[in-house]
């Protein structure tokens, strides 16, 4: 299985713009530039996207989990804060940090933090990222 992003360039880095797109037609030439990435301009970035694929692909590695415990949740709510610093004369992502919430009924919280942690380290966006990824997560009654 293979799925495809693509974007386009034109121009320098800080007068320059682009597009992003997917190949299931989600995203279709979707402008992004570097005020959107660097500033306030508002449009996406990729570390935004970045976080978006982390989130849902957790919450999906998460209902995988629970289900092999027996457990099936009435909601997951995941956000994936992307942190990026100036490095070496560029920039890096150096951290994830994902934020759970999830309604299971009949889960402890022992049971709930212990399928977390297995997602997190399960999830194939968390195993591509060469960044340190924290979570919070918190089970709603």
């Amino acid at each position: 299985m293979k799925r495809t992003g693509s974007a386009v360039w034109q121009g320098g880095l800080k007068d320059g713009k682009g597009t992003v797109s997917t190949e299931s037609g989600v995203l279709s030439s979707v402008p992004y530039s570097f005020g959107k990435r660097f500033g306030d301009e508002k449009g996406t970035n990729p570390e935004e996207l970045i976080g978006a694929a982390h989130a849902s692909c957790f919450s999906m590695a998460l209902s995988a989990v629970l289900g092999e415990a027996g457990m099936t949740a009435d909601e997951i709510s995941t956000s994936a804060a992307v942190t990026v610093v100036p490095a070496d004369g560029g920039f890096a992502i150096t951290a994830v940090h994902l934020t759970v919430k999830a309604k299971i009924p009949g889960a402890s919280d022992a049971d709930f933090q212990k399928a977390a942690e297995g997602a997190k380290a399960g999830c194939p966006v968390s195993k591509v990222l060469n960044a340190e990824i924290t979570m919070d997560a918190t089970l709603v009654s």
